[in-house]
């Protein structure tokens, strides 16, 4: 599926691809839909071996910085923080190979208006796509395939030190098949073959621990509005922090906030993004880096259109930005932390009285319901997260940057 393709444009171009350097441009690349996110996807061994080297590279690929427009018109992103990232794909060292671990991967988030290359964290939609890339890249094959011809592919992600299994169909002859009408995913128009996504052991996935300071609950004091905020600070997958809507909404005009006003947005935006920074540094974590952790607001359903399919609602961030769907490395922390004693997101699924006992928390987000499942072990420590997307091809090519 991958082969070099003719160079497009001007001979003078064509001359600049011949002589280029080691890093070639333009570099081959594949570009995927992974759920609600679509990205640039490249071989590792593509690109220079010092990683401080890939930004440039990311930028151009992008069209980043673009501080006046913030379209990227320039490059392979769309504007919004979903579409603007890339993930690095390599084969497995030989310490992961032993445990099972096909192949390795890094997720990088790329800024728009700014020059922002963000390692701090995993992206869960982009990673439904590592296991189908990997395949398609020839770096490892199909080596778990049960008798429904569904496989395996097991990745060691580099962002958070963590395992993730993708589970797919495939062709009798060993190709991924993304086209089955199977499922849909809330964002996304139409059915597609199911992708299973399951973290393994998600727990501490950049501190070390589920509840990064002991406490479900944790008080910040915010100084810009005078008084503290509540909030969960929860690293399983991907570390988030969690506020309350009815406190907020308090002194902050939420409603507003979602539905795209610019004077709510300038009241509320700051003030979640204070609360990120203070929740980070109480995690131990870079309150600087903005691609982590995330923040989300939490409320319960109040009885409206989608609500009585849903146990618990969430209007999520993305690089200081309002998510339209959710980051589902977020939707898996919140799916996690609804199972977590003591924490805001566990009260409000306990109250909801449409599904608090059950297996999956039933998340509504602006785009629609995703259901997310946890599996505790006896001592309860979370064994793994999962959650079903659909991906797609979109092309395989070469990208300039």
């Amino acid at each position: 599926m991958f082969r070099r393709l003719a160079n497009p444009g001007t001979a003078q171009a064509g001359k600049r691809f011949l002589s280029s350097p080691p890093t070639q441009n333009p570099l081959q690349a594949s570009f995927l839909r992974g759920g609600t996110s679509k990205g640039i996807y490249l071989h590792r061994s593509h690109l220079p071996s010092n990683q401080a080297e890939w930004t440039p590279i990311f930028l151009g690929i992008m069209g980043s910085p673009d501080p006046t427009y913030g379209r990227q018109l320039n490059g392979m992103g769309g504007g919004v923080s979903s579409l603007s990232k890339v993930c690095v794909v390599g084969p497995a060292s030989g310490k992961h190979r032993a445990n099972g671990v096909d192949v390795e991967y890094t997720f990088v988030q790329v800024g728009i208006r700014d020059s922002t290359v963000d390692y701090s964290g995993n992206c869960g939609n982009l990673s439904s796509m590592i296991g189908v890339y990997a395949l398609d890249a020839a770096i490892c094959k199909p080596s778990r395939v049960d008798s429904n011809g569904q496989t395996t592919v097991r990745s060691f992600n580099t962002n958070t030190s963590k395992i993730i299994d993708t589970s797919f169909p495939l062709s009798p002859s060993g190709v991924a098949t993304l086209d089955r009408p199977q499922t849909e995913v809330a964002g996304v128009h139409g059915k597609a073959s199911q992708i299973v996504l399951d973290f393994v052991d998600p727990s501490g996935a950049r501190t070390g621990k589920l509840l990064p300071t002991g406490s479900p609950v944790n008080t910040l004091d915010m100084a810009s509005i005078g008084r503290a905020v509540k909030a969960s600070l929860v690293d399983a997958t991907n570390p988030s922090v969690f506020v309350s809507y009815d406190e907020l909404s308090e002194y902050l005009p939420l409603d507003a906030y979602f539905q795209g006003s610019q004077a709510a947005e300038e009241k509320v935006a700051p003030v979640l993004e204070e609360i990120r920074q203070a929740g980070a540094k109480a995690m131990g974590l870079d309150p600087s880096a903005k691609a982590q952790p995330k923040i989300a607001i939490l409320s319960r359903p109040k009885g409206g259109p989608g609500d009585s399919n849903a146990d618990i609602v969430v209007h999520a961030l993305s690089m200081g930005v309002l998510h339209k769907a959710v980051p589902m490395t977020l939707g898996l922390c919140l799916g996690v932390a609804a199972k977590t004693e003591g924490t805001l997101a566990w009260d409000i699924v306990k109250h909801s009285g449409s599904n608090s006992s059950g297996d999956l928390v039933r998340i509504l987000h602006p785009g629609g319901v995703v259901e997310v499942g946890a599996e505790h072990r006896a001592d309860g420590t979370v064994a793994s997260a999962k959650v079903v997307r659909t991906g797609r091809r979109l092309m395989v090519g070469s990208v300039y940057w």
